[in-house]
């Protein structure tokens, strides 16, 4: 946004213009900005929907789609020097375990995704948003277009890291593994921004439902997320409201103006209501000694599997003990079964009350302790 806004330095100590939008180029701009500074890129670019009419209702009313300049290019060769440019300096500012989101429709996203894999991303997922409102066919001769493609990419085919929030886009799906098909209604009603005059300040505006769920997936508070097409700002919305921070860039100073006061009327969540369900492996490491330093068990006690087949004493240390063998949680739970490995923490059991329960179950009330 215009003025002084917070800053953040990356590793290597340059300053980063958190929080704001950029006028200008995209790629100039994206060029100046240190290298492998940001988590994620989230881009809409221009479609380069080779409009040769203007498109019509049946009542002869005029459609107000998508006729602005900067989604004009004199040939398909000039589109994809274009896209290939934007992309090596997205690719550039990436974090090595950073990711790209990139929207589009048929008339773009396939020539954007050739360009992603020539230019050495990795593709991780297709998502097809479906839209529940999409705008009809007025002239009858095609399908209704009824959808849009992301392409989620690592920036490296070897890249093992990257950010998935699994478990908090299960929660959001009623305990069901989140989907690559997204319905999702179009940007329509109060949250489309509008001239006084009642004309859309932005054709493609991406409803805020769409941002939501790819900020979720992808991203941690904290984060830095990038918009180099950021338009009417919703990247922005949605990164405040989730306490992400983000970096625009838009070279329409109209759109900006408008992004402008659309951000500013958002309220970042708190941090509690910020957080999202991790995984076991996200979570803080909790080892097995903590839980007897806490007094949670006590050197001495008697661990077993749940149908008490095993067994074996506690140590001090954290170690374990059986007949013939001493070692970890892991180690000592792999040894009896006779099994190359163990997950300890859920193979484990205490007496609690005449029944058995987990020691994982433990660990947890540490964590909740923790605030994680």
């Amino acid at each position: 946004m215009s003025g002084k806004k917070p800053t953040g330095e990356t590793g290597a100590g340059e300053r980063l213009p958190l929080d704001r939008i950029l006028e200008g180029d995209c790629i100039e701009i994206m060029r100046s900005l240190p290298a492998k500074s940001v988590d994620v890129i989230f881009a809409d670019p221009p479609y380069n929907l080779q409009l040769r009419d203007d498109l019509a209702r049946p009542d002869n009313s005029r459609v107000d789609g998508v006729d602005d300049d900067w989604d004009r290019f004199a040939s398909f060769a000039a589109y994809d020097a274009f896209t290939r440019d934007w992309l090596t300096a997205a690719r550039r500012l990436l974090k090595d375990n950073g990711t790209l989101w990139v929207i589009g429709t048929y008339h773009n996203i396939f020539r954007v995704g050739t360009a992603l894999q020539d230019l050495g991303f990795w593709l991780l997922n297709d998502i097809i948003w479906r839209k529940t409102n999409p705008m009809p066919n007025f002239r009858g001769t095609r399908f209704t277009n009824a959808h849009e493609t992301l392409i989620w990419a690592a920036k490296d085919p070897e890249q093992r890291k990257y950010t998935f929030n699994y478990h908090a886009l299960k929660a959001m799906n009623d305990d069901l593994q989140m989907r690559s098909d997204w319905l999702l209604p179009i940007c329509t009603g109060n949250e489309r921004l509008r001239e006084e005059s009642g004309r859309k300040v932005h054709a493609t505006q991406k409803p805020e439902a769409l941002l939501y769920r790819v900020l979720m997936a992808s991203t941690h508070a904290g984060d830095v997320v990038l918009d180099p097409f950021f338009g009417s700002g919703t990247t922005g919305a949605v990164a405040k409201r989730l306490r992400r921070r983000f970096i625009g860039i838009e070279r329409e100073r109209k759109y900006i103006r408008a992004a402008q006061q659309r951000i500013a009327a958002v309220e970042p969540l708190d941090e509690a209501s910020a957080g999202m369900t991790l995984s076991k492996r996200q979570a803080p490491r909790v080892p097995f000694g903590q839980l007897i330093e806490r007094g949670l068990i006590a050197p001495g006690s008697t661990l077993y599997d749940a149908a008490r087949r095993h067994a074996a004493r506690v140590r001090s240390d954290g170690t374990l003990i059986c007949r013939d063998r001493m070692g970890s949680i892991h180690q000592v739970g792999a040894h009896v079964q006779g099994a190359p490995a163990c997950n300890g923490w859920t193979f484990w059991h205490v007496e609690r009350r005449g029944g058995l329960v987990p020691i994982d179950r433990l660990r947890e009330e540490i964590r909740r302790e923790a605030g994680s």
